[in-house]
């Protein structure tokens, strides 16, 4: 390699080290506050909830909690010494290589490439989700899947992911060979559609292949449902009740699909454990995200992040270096674009990891934002009846550290959202 070439790949990879140590320091430190903070408040339950709030199901949600925060910790030691093999110790070279001794280059090579990395990547995270849903959850009450279930699960998953990924990727990596150096705008608008594309199809002929959706029955809560979504000027295509409970005891419920094909779902387990109208509270939360265009902001955000990303990784396909920074040998640096998608899918988690807490800021505020409609369209006592329901029916902690939250919560934390929806300050734990 030339002085410049290897002055910009030594620059490489002493950057995304020192990023991946200092995401991985700070994580730890963040999850230790968590820890120890969730555990210093575990006996007694925060005034503001005293009366709701039993200290049974508090030391619950603290427990739990803590639970996943120390199974947190060795996911991430994982995830890093796997990322660092997979890069700097130089395993997605060798894995290339090799699989370029069996078959020669070209874009079924890279293909296979592609998907082996993905075979690979799946089983070494086997046996956290394993123990994840057969020990901790079942320790907390939560899981309700059986072992056959949950294989079931991995196989459609992992047979639908291969039916959609691998045509996806082998006309992006046609795109990238043959369409010239504005090849990543043209894979861009073709990714772009296809996540439109999804947003249409996934409830109807995807989401079906998982879970039984069911017409919600209840005449009387169809009938309240009905009135306060016409009331909001929102029209969805059904209202529709989904299994969850074969799952997982948590509960939950979300609006999916675009356009014409939107569709309202409950879990099965939200609707025994809610009344009527905390059930139109929830609805309307819901609600209030459309109507302040939350989803179409964020689509737009997914195109403008993606745009930018997509001519980054155009840009980087060009430089030997970002190869060779990340761990590829220099005489396999040409002609394997698929090497360049998965070292960029690789790197950038790594570095994007610190403005991380910029969009769970922006997610907070467009969770205040839908409470507020929530509590103008409803009442504010059924919308905090029905959280504070949700949170004990989730084992949701409602001592989490402050930093903590500001750092990873998409929504606002249990005290501060409740203060805000009935207008008073409630004294921080």
């Amino acid at each position: 390699m030339t002085d410049t070439l290897f002055s910009a790949s030594l620059l490489l990879t002493a950057l995304f080290a020192t990023a991946l140590g200092l995401s991985l320091l700070l994580r730890f430190w963040l999850s230790s506050r968590q820890i120890r903070h969730v555990a210093q408040h575990r006996e007694v339950v925060p005034v503001a909830f005293a009366r709701t709030i039993s200290l049974v199901a508090h030391q619950k949600a603290a427990d739990y909690t803590l639970a996943k925060a120390r199974l947190g910790l060795l996911e991430m030691a994982l995830g890093a010494a796997v990322l660092l093999v997979w890069t700097l110790l130089g395993g997605l070279s060798v894995l290339n290589q090799a699989l370029a001794q069996v078959m020669g280059y070209g874009i079924w090579q890279q293909l296979v490439l592609l998907a082996t990395f993905v075979l690979i990547s799946g089983v070494i995270d086997l046996p956290l989700s394993w123990y994840q849903t057969f020990v901790l959850e079942q320790r907390f009450g939560f899981n309700k899947m059986t072992h056959k279930l949950w294989l079931a699960d991995l196989l459609k998953s992992s047979l639908i992911g291969a039916l959609i990924g691998l045509p996806i990727a082998a006309l992006i990596l046609w795109m990238m060979a043959t369409t010239g150096s504005l090849w990543w705008l043209w894979a861009w608008l073709f990714w772009m559609g296809f996540n439109l594309l999804l947003l249409v199809i996934y409830p109807t002929l995807i989401a079906p292949i998982f879970n039984k959706f069911s017409p919600l029955e209840d005449k009387t809560l169809r009938a309240r449902v009905t009135a306060l979504m016409q009331r909001c000027g929102f029209s969805a295509k059904g209202l529709f009740v989904m299994d969850g409970s074969k799952r997982s005891a948590h509960a939950n419920a979300y609006f999916t699909g675009f356009g014409a094909a939107k569709r309202v779902v409950f879990y099965d387990t939200l609707l025994s454990k809610l009344s009527p109208p905390e059930v139109d509270a929830v609805l309307a939360h819901e609600l209030g995200h459309f109507k302040h265009k939350h989803i179409i902001k964020r689509i737009g955000s997914m195109f403008a992040l993606s745009l930018a990303g997509f001519g980054l990784l155009g840009y980087l396909t060009q430089q030997t270096w970002f190869y060779t920074g990340l761990g590829v040998q220099p005489n396999l640096t040409t002609n394997n674009d698929a090497l360049a998608l998965l070292l960029f899918m690789l790197a950038m988690p790594v570095f994007s990891f610190f403005i991380a807490p910029l969009f769970a800021q922006l997610s907070r505020k467009h969770e205040f934002e839908a409470d507020a409609y929530a509590v103008m369209q409803t009442s504010a006592q059924d919308l905090s009846t029905a959280l504070l329901k949700l949170y004990e029916d989730n084992a949701s902690t409602l001592t989490p550290d402050p930093l903590y939250v500001r750092f990873y919560y998409s929504h606002p934390g249990a005290s501060e959202r409740l203060a805000r929806m009935q207008g008073v300050t409630l004294v921080a734990v």
